[in-house]
């Protein structure tokens, strides 16, 4: 919606924002006003009073655009996270040990520089540690490390020649690149970069034997046949690649909480060949876990992106379901943290669905060969 008319008024052309562009602005002025308090006095000693006061704004007009403190520092992390539109990918991927180490040496940018504040540091260097002492953030910070671990190994296994699973050693990059990140906040200058970057191509070489196979999945419940009509919800960013995602194409969507994004790798792991599997985040609180979410997911899909050409990056589309959209579509009632739910999609309808754990695998196995018509009873 564009600007309202101008008007004149007193001699004066006047020209007057829509609502939405005023809520815009505000809430800009807000986060432009939080990035200074956080950078000079660090989270902890942040008053939102003081950011208030920097925006000229009331502070009720800064809870009105974030709930909480805690909302509003992470609001302007993830405001820092680049487009994906700004940058350019590689023109093709390196080798499994060359990946490893650029990987590294791209997530190592952002640690904090000579001169740098803590509080400044810290901002730059996007921590979270210790933002969240509740029990459903740190299971949220588990679950999405573990998802990390998975985007990062999809990327890797590309580099192979039999796409050799490589899970565990995406973990320990993420290991070793989070002990630097944690070492440079509380002792900086401890540690040469080059050689921590170096110390992750050398994982390339190491026998993890690393295989799938969870001991927990010949006892999982098969999926319900299904026949219910797909109507698929509006498109939804990926916040993988940056692009729409559209859920008119036939797949496996999973609705997983932020509590069990491991289940994401079920889906993955267990897809037909063909199959477009879309992982649905939900949560209980958007405004604190879901921006948690998108954070390090939008941060990690930045890094790989500018080491890995767009055909290595990981098969697998996320999006992040704020308003319930894609779990209603998929009739996946009351959505929250623990939520883990699957249906196949095809030919316009649902062809089978799961609900509980080991939903997302039970799906991506299931080919709802036996469902009924669409528009006949659901399963």
């Amino acid at each position: 919606m564009g600007l309202r008319g101008p008007e004149r008024t007193g001699g004066m052309t006047v020209v007057r924002l829509t609502r939405a562009q005023q809520q815009e602005r505000t809430r800009a002025a807000v986060l432009a006003a939080a990035r200074e308090e956080f950078a000079e006095r660090g989270y902890a000693d942040a008053k939102v009073d003081r950011i208030a006061e920097r925006a000229e704004l009331t502070r009720g007009a800064v809870y009105s655009n974030f709930p909480s403190k805690r909302a509003l520092y992470l609001a302007v992390l993830v405001d820092s996270v680049g487009r994906p539109d700004e940058i350019q990918p590689p023109p093709s991927p390196p080798g499994l040990a060359g990946a490893m180490g650029a990987f590294a040496r791209v997530w190592l940018e952002r640690l904090p520089l000579t001169g740098d504040t803590p509080a400044d540091g810290k901002l730059r260097s996007r921590s979270t540690a210790g933002l969240f002492d509740d029990e459903p953030g740190r299971t949220a910070l588990a679950q999405v490390t573990r998802l990390e671990a998975v985007l990062l190994a999809l990327a890797l296994e590309s580099c192979t020649p039999h796409r050799t699973r490589l899970v565990r050693p995406a973990e320990l990059v993420l290991t070793l690149l989070n002990g630097a990140g944690h070492l440079a906040d509380t002792a900086p200058g401890f540690g040469d970069p080059f050689d921590v970057a170096r110390a992750c191509e050398h994982l390339a070489g190491l026998d993890l034997a690393d295989a799938w196979d969870p001991p927990y999945l010949p006892h999982l419940a098969a999926a319900r046949p299904a026949g219910d009509v797909w109507e698929p919800p509006a498109a939804l960013p990926d916040q993988i690649t940056g692009r729409p995602v559209r859920f008119e194409a036939d797949g496996v969507i999973a609705v997983l909480g932020a509590g069990r994004l491991e289940a994401a790798e079920e889906a993955v792991r267990a897809a037909r060949p063909g199959d477009q599997v879309t992982v649905a985040v939900v949560t209980d609180d958007p405004a604190e876990v879901g921006r948690l979410v998108r954070l390090r997911i939008g941060d990690l899909a930045g890094c790989l992106r500018r080491v890995f050409a767009p055909d290595a990056w990981p098969g697998l589309r996320l999006v992040l379901d704020e308003h319930a959209a894609v779990a209603s579509a998929a009739g996946v009632p009351d959505p929250g943290d623990a939520t883990e739910a699957a249906v196949r999609v095809r030919s316009g309808a649902i062809r089978s669905r799961a609900h509980g754990r080991g939903a997302a695998h039970a799906v991506a196995v299931s080919d709802g060969s036996t469902a009924p018509r669409p528009g006949g009873a659901g399963g």
